[in-house]
């Protein structure tokens, strides 16, 4: 270890150009040393481990010892080590490498995907690593600084944030195509307050929306209510005729279309929120951090199914991640 402690990079560059030119003459002009001066650093190599790192060969061109070639060997793996970390370092600092962690509320996981995949494409360097859950769990998450980036609906007061408006985020309400309530113009809050109504879990932000609708469609009237865990679980239940529900329309796009599912006709619907793109405004956000930041922000709403259906884009074109059936 001592000898390592004594060892310089000037020694191994002289060493190298040493052994690459033959001479110390040739290798010192390369170096833009004296002659002396890397004769100096040759002899310090010499002393540290005790052996000639370089011996003269019949034509008098310098050549390395079995201890030199093992020596150089290491330091021309270093090297290539060195460079490596220099392009990486550069890219950091560039922000085209590095790891992102976005947190994306459970609504969000029908498009979310596509986003890391299109990144993942344009910048292979960068990590994101995506977490999904509920509105609370994401507020949570940014409040701890657990998450580089937030994508959710409407952002919380606390803490202070920096929040972007990446795209429209309508809100259905959605029926089995062979309930009652399909395809009638003409609905009162009292048919639908009649229903079963499937509900997401306590800290969703749909449920929240849900709930505030509903209230303002019965002016405080009680109705029936089911919990359920997953949008998953409520599409399959609104579709086996179990009732009812207000869900996000990127949620339900390929059941809409398929006709599996139908969004009934009910004035203030469909409730159109945004999507927000954020992150803490008290904190720095690392290169790669920018990168992806400017990278949605410039798709925006070009990573979401088209609202109101048939506008823009053909949503089966887009990339989705799984669970989009």
């Amino acid at each position: 270890m001592r000898r390592l402690a004594s060892l310089t990079f000037k020694q191994l560059r002289a060493l190298e150009a040493v052994e690459r030119t033959g001479s110390i003459a040739r290798a010192s002009e390369e170096l833009g040393l004296s002659a002396p001066a890397v004769h100096s650093q040759l002899k310090a190599l010499d002393e540290t481990f005790g052996c000639a790192m370089l011996s003269r060969a019949g034509s008098g061109k310098f050549r390395v010892t079995a201890e030199g070639r093992a020596l150089l060997d290491a330091h021309l793996r270093a090297d290539a080590g060195f460079r490596l970390a220099l392009r990486r370092i550069d890219s950091l600092q560039k922000g085209m490498a590095g790891t992102v962690v976005l947190g994306v509320v459970s609504t969000g996981k029908y498009f979310a995907p596509g986003i890391v995949a299109r990144l993942r494409r344009a910048y292979p360097e960068i990590e994101i690593l995506l977490q999904i859950g509920n509105r609370d769990r994401i507020i949570a998450g940014v409040q701890d600084g657990a998450f580089d980036l937030a994508i959710m609906g409407r952002p919380p007061r606390e803490p202070p944030l920096e929040a972007l408006s990446i795209g429209d985020h309508p809100h259905v309400l959605i029926a089995g195509p062979d309930h009652p309530l399909a395809g009638r113009g003409d609905l009162t809050a009292d048919e639908v307050l009649a229903e079963t109504i499937l509900m997401r879990e306590q800290g969703s932000g749909t449920r929240i929306l849900a709930t505030r609708f509903l209230d303002r469609l019965g002016e405080g009237k009680t109705y029936e209510r089911t919990e359920m865990g997953t949008n998953e679980t409520i599409k399959q239940a609104v579709i086996a005729g179990l009732g009812i529900a207000l869900i996000s329309y990127h949620t339900v796009v390929e059941e809409l279309r398929s006709g599996r599912l139908v969004a009934l006709d009910l004035p203030g619907l469909p409730i159109l929120r945004h999507w927000f793109l954020l992150h803490r405004s008290d904190t720095v956000l690392s290169g790669a951090g920018r990168t992806v930041l400017a990278f949605i922000a410039a798709e925006k709403d070009g990573f979401l199914p088209a609202w109101p259906p048939g506008r823009g884009q053909d949503v089966s074109s887009k990339d989705r991640g799984p669970g989009s059936a």
